[in-house]
């Protein structure tokens, strides 16, 4: 028993210290790399009969790297960690206004004429819609490749190449939604450890630090260039993503019950909850895995909002 009471001041003083903003989120390491629980004690601080539910699996559900032993517990951390998210992290990416425009930037440049620029943008204005860029390609005979370095110096990142891009080896890393939503590319994972993220025209900062919580990789954001990219992300849509649900909620409470009662149903060797701007992202493994990159049928996906 001195042994049991020791290891819930302990989880108290956690649950304090992440209550009062001390500790944003866990330090996560890869998710899911084998789970000994027999004789895991409940990670809920506030529980006082975990040690009495000994016909319940001390392997799961296993939620933010803690067993929990019952219902009412995975509800009670679930809050937490809702409230932690809600509270936390970020809804919106770098300001797209605060950066030098695209056209400007190239003239400083000396990649395109004052002129040429003036063209771009009154074809713009009679379109109606539309980025200077591809009206400066299509009609002033700017190369691709200029403009895509531009944009890279405008979000201070790299080019990255699509090379030997394979959808179906990095489909399981995020949900469909966010590959389509977000205009997303998962390039490559390199040294287990690094995860290459392209886009065509700006970056999403929200949606890496995600990933990077999400799976324990380094996210690094870079450029493709659009002909390239366009094919890569078209090829990446139709690959086989994990099983998602979708779910809308009325209130946080609500919320909370639904994501709890997910990994009840589930019974996950590990999840995790991250905002992803406007929604809740939780993802639960089923199996033991030995890299950063899970096996499709090993994950569960939900995507959660609240709507009022």
């Amino acid at each position: 028993m001195p042994l049991l009471n020791r290891g819930r001041e302990a989880r108290e003083m956690e649950f304090e210290s992440i209550r009062h903003g001390e500790e944003f989120a866990p330090v996560y390491e890869s998710p899911v790399k084998g789970h000994s629980g027999i004789f895991e004690a409940c990670a809920n601080p506030r529980c006082q009969s975990g040690w009495l539910h000994l016909w319940r699996s001390r392997s799961a559900p296993v939620f933010e790297r803690g067993w929990n032993c019952s219902p009412a517990c995975t509800e009670e951390r679930m809050r937490v960690a809702v409230r932690r998210e809600m509270e936390g992290c970020s809804t919106g990416s770098s300001a797209y206004r605060h950066r030098l425009p695209l056209g400007l930037l190239m003239m400083e440049q000396r990649w395109i004429t004052a002129a040429q620029l003036k063209q771009a943008l009154e074809a713009q204005r009679a379109a109606g819609t539309g980025r200077i860029g591809d009206f400066l390609v299509r009609q002033q005979g700017i190369g691709e490749e200029l403009v895509t370095r531009a944009l890279s110096l405008q979000w201070n990142c790299p080019v990255l190449p699509v090379g030997f891009h394979d959808p179906a080896a990095l489909s399981s890393l995020m949900p469909r939604l966010f590959v389509d939503a977000f205009g997303a590319l998962p390039l490559r994972v390199a040294a287990g450890r690094l995860l290459y993220l392209g886009y065509e025209e700006k970056l999403d900062a929200v949606l890496a630090l995600a990933l990077e919580r999400m799976s324990g990789l380094r996210v690094e954001n870079g450029l493709v260039r659009g002909s390239e990219f366009r094919p890569a992300h078209e090829r990446m849509l139709q690959a086989a993503f994990p099983p998602i649900e979708l779910v809308e909620a009325a209130s946080e409470p609500a919320l909370v019950r639904v994501l709890a009662r997910a990994i009840e149903r589930v019974r996950p060797l590990e999840s995790r909850l991250v905002r992803v701007h406007d929604c809740l992202w939780l993802r639960m493994w089923t199996k033991a895995q030995s890299g950063p990159i899970a096996e499709l049928s090993s994950v569960v996906d939900v995507i959660a909002t609240i709507v009022e």
